[in-house]
């Protein structure tokens, strides 16, 4: 299971990060993306919310429920090991982190599950690789361009990234061609606004139009 993850997530490459929608607009949401063609979706655990290890969860099971296959749920901001273990139960298929800790990494490996933890530095991202990591994300990664990105890559080519935090339709093609697997996806794919507003064609666009960069490169 966890190798069809893997594969999963290298042949789609576009992981919309959902934060703080839960029920049936996050329900909604999905449906629009996956109709554009986006099919990786993170729900992530409110660190400031005392509730997050019951709303995420469940978000993450009611998503896999539905669509039972068709878009491939993980977790996202997971940072304690219980929130691995909930997450797991809950039937996410990957673990997402902003950051790199070896007992979430551990924790998700011997659930079988596929772990992309953050890192940043070229130290970071060998330490989360050498921890077991099947994809290490790189965040914030826009805070540092696509220069700084070009020059890990030369020393660290053989570790799988996904983009993270700043990446747009602008810049989505240059990540890709700079040698990462994907990229983690927020406010273009998730925006409150659009959702508020009913506006879930326009985020179908948006996910098409991403869709589209990955297709051509």
């Amino acid at each position: 299971m966890c190798k069809e993850t893997v594969q999963f997530i290298e042949e789609n490459k576009i992981v919309a990060i959902c934060r703080g929608t839960y029920g049936n607009e996050l329900i909604n949401l999905v449906i629009a993306l996956e109709r554009g063609g986006v099919r990786l979706v993170e729900v992530t655990f409110d660190q400031n919310d005392e509730a997050c290890l019951t709303k995420t969860p469940k978000a993450i099971n009611e998503l896999s429920q539905t669509f039972k296959g068709k878009v491939s749920v993980g977790a996202g901001t997971v940072v304690t090991v219980e929130q691995v273990d909930a997450a797991y139960k809950a039937g996410a298929k990957y673990i997402i982190s902003p950051n790199t800790n070896a007992e979430v990494i551990k924790q998700t490996k011997k659930l079988g599950l596929v772990s992309i933890p953050g890192a940043l530095t070229p130290t970071e991202i060998l330490e989360a690789y050498e921890a077991g990591a099947d994809f290490v994300k790189v965040f914030p990664v826009g805070s540092l361009g696509l220069g700084y990105v070009k020059d890990i890559r030369g020393p660290i080519n053989h570790v799988k990234l996904i983009a993270t935090a700043g990446v747009t339709p602008d810049n989505l093609a240059d990540y890709l061609n700079g040698g990462f697997s994907g990229a983690g996806i927020s406010n273009y794919l998730t925006n409150k606004e659009h959702i508020a507003a009913g506006d879930y064609d326009v985020l179908t666009e948006h996910a098409r139009e991403l869709v589209q960069i990955v297709s051509a490169n």
